[in-house]
């Protein structure tokens, strides 16, 4: 007896086709990404480990920006290291300029007080022998005198004691002035005239300059004396008969006598 196949809606798909509709669905499946929520963790990390980079030049142009970052940095530190060593450079040259212009403006008031206080010396005035006294005053009366009066005054002084010109000025008699016996005549600084006699010996020549205190001779007794003592004379003019007042020119010129 022979048997015919059923047809008909109810007949169930072949072999063939249950395993073309599973590979639809799975392709299907795969199509909307529900396959990628079914990947096991070992398997997408696998396929991460072994998937190629692709080579884009990202890397290398990333390589390149930090390499120029680290050369502009260092750049920058040399940069400020060379500002920082001429900052130094610059303050250590005023320092020692600072120095310098100290060092200077001190010797230059050292030498503005020498020079200053050599002014005064050479405008300062002293005692023709020093420590002495008056023993005989101006116009003192006596026959010893030609003009009949003293014209100037006799201070105290032993033979061979020190005289010296009461002040800065030039020579212009040294030698033998007849009654003054060995005497010298200075022309002050001031224009006046200044005299000293009877000297034992004369330590000056004319035209020498001569300052406070330097020596001029020696006090003796020589010419119209009756003992050794120095005449000392102060005069407007250089000659005989000019004659003031010694001590009142010497105290006029800060001495005390």
């Amino acid at each position: 007896m022979a048997f015919t196949r059923a047809t008909g809606k109810h007949r169930g798909p072949s072999r063939l086709s249950r395993k073309s509709a599973g590979v639809a669905s799975v392709a299907a499946i795969a199509t909307t990404g529900v396959i990628g929520t079914l990947a096991s963790p070992a398997f997408a990390a696998e396929a991460e480990v072994s998937a190629p980079v692709e080579d884009t030049g990202l890397t290398q142009a990333v390589a390149a920006d930090s390499l120029a970052e680290r050369i502009d940095a260092q750049a920058e530190a040399q940069q400020q290291e060379a500002a920082l060593v001429a900052a130094q450079e610059k303050a250590e040259a005023e320092a020692k300029r600072k120095a310098e212009l100290r060092v200077e403006a001190a010797r230059d008031a050292a030498e503005r007080a020498a020079r200053e206080a050599e002014r005064k010396r050479l405008m300062t005035y002293t005692l023709p022998v020093a420590g002495s006294y008056v023993s005989t005053d101006y116009h003192a009366g006596g026959a010893q005198w030609s003009s009949g009066s003293h014209t100037g005054v006799d201070f105290h002084a032993a033979s061979g004691t020190e005289v010296v010109a009461v002040g800065m000025g030039t020579v212009v008699e040294a030698g033998w002035g007849g009654a003054y016996g060995n005497n010298v005549v200075l022309r002050m600084h001031d224009g006046t005239y200044t005299q000293y006699g009877h000297l034992s010996s004369i330590s000056v020549s004319v035209g020498q300059q001569v300052t406070p205190g330097q020596q001029v001779g020696l006090a003796g007794s020589t010419g119209n004396s009756s003992g050794p003592h120095l005449h000392f004379e102060a005069r407007t003019g250089e000659d005989y008969g000019s004659d003031i007042d010694p001590v009142s020119y010497l105290r006029s010129h800060g001495v005390r006598v």
